[in-house]
């Protein structure tokens, strides 16, 4: 019995094989296998066109895509029924061809309309009645396209104001508050296997937000509507503090039911850049990816583009940028290590 105990002994004190320690990622993607997060960011289709190196490091270091504008309706129908698919298109290929997932962003939102609708709400000539009906057809022609390639859809985007009450949009003032029911019943007939998602910003603090937000999916959801998640931008920047709570404020959405995802995650700093300010971005970039995988339904981690060569943020916010994981040049930055470093807590 002696030597058996010892050799008992000798084999639980022997190392673990390597493949009982998996090693760290070697990239994003790699990184998403591991976790079981995809991890994604929005493309700048001139760059996927013309810049080699910028679809290099995309295809390379992501699982998941959304186009940053390509989707958007005056992208898509910039004059009344004339429909340019071409740089919506050339994502949803370009992603088959590199085992790429997809979310579309975005079928309803306030923003970048087109000239011909928002002209035509305000001189009349387009009443409520005929804007639902041109409503529905965007977004079942839209959805309809691209069945079976997109995943996702941000159905509506930013709905909700800072102050929690419901964005007087052309959509509410003309339609009232039922035009967001409607948009995902029509885009779950045009896809019912899409994910279909409510999308805004500061929903990972703003205690108004949050609370409009949840009422409103519960509301959604007493009137079976088919909305499966809910998507936090994540637009962040390191002269605020970190939004501490926001894995409870995921956990809380998760609670009715929904997957959620991080869809838009950037971490701005006031120029110039400094190792300082590198470091504490490092750290924001590493703790949402650590929130995300806390919550079981956190299933999406996208950054709103991945190098500061294309970042909408220096155009939006004045002496602010860097804030994307790669510098102009494409060399990684200590936020993307830090990503890489994150403890798979799954």
């Amino acid at each position: 019995m002696k030597p058996l105990i010892i050799a008992l002994a000798l084999v639980l004190a022997a190392p673990l094989p390597a493949s009982a320690h998996p090693r760290p990622p070697r990239d994003l993607r790699q990184l998403a296998q591991q976790t079981g997060v995809r991890i994604g960011s929005a493309v700048d289709l001139a760059a996927l066109r013309a810049e080699s190196d910028y679809r290099r490091v995309l295809n390379r270091e992501f699982n998941h895509v959304t186009a940053e504008n390509a989707m958007k309706w005056e992208s898509v129908e910039p004059q009344r029924g004339v429909f340019t698919w071409d740089d919506a298109d050339t994502l949803v290929e370009s992603a088959r061809r590199n085992r790429q997932q997809v979310r579309g962003h975005t079928l309803v939102w306030h923003n970048q309309l087109p000239a011909w609708l928002t002209a035509g709400v305000e001189d009349g000539s387009i009443d409520a009645t005929e804007l639902r009906g041109i409503l529905r057809d965007h977004i079942t022609t839209q959805v309809r396209r691209y069945k079976g390639k997109i995943r996702a859809w941000d159905v509506v985007n930013e709905v909700v104001e800072e102050d929690g009450t419901m964005r007087q949009s052309i959509w509410l003032k003309h339609l009232g508050p039922g035009y967001i029911a409607d948009a995902f019943r029509w885009a779950h007939r045009a896809d019912p296997h899409a994910r279909l998602f409510i999308n805004d910003y500061n929903l990972e603090w703003n205690a108004p937000k949050i609370e409009t937000t949840l009422s409103l999916v519960k509301e959604l959801q007493a009137q079976r509507v088919p909305i499966h998640g809910v998507g936090f931008q994540g637009h962040l920047g390191i002269q605020y503090d970190y939004p501490g709570d926001w894995a409870n404020v995921m956990r809380r959405f998760a609670d009715l039911g929904l997957e959620v995802a991080i869809t838009e995650l950037d971490v701005r700093m006031e120029l110039p850049v400094t190792p300082e300010k590198l470091a504490t971005q490092a750290t924001y970039y590493s703790r949402a990816m650590t929130d995300c995988l806390s919550v079981r339904a956190c299933r999406e981690l996208t950054v709103w583009g991945f190098t500061d060569r294309h970042s909408w943020v220096p155009g939006w916010f004045e002496g602010q940028g860097a804030a994307c994981l790669l510098d102009e040049n494409l060399a990684p930055k200590p936020a993307y290590q830090a990503l890489l470093a994150v403890k798979n807590a799954r």
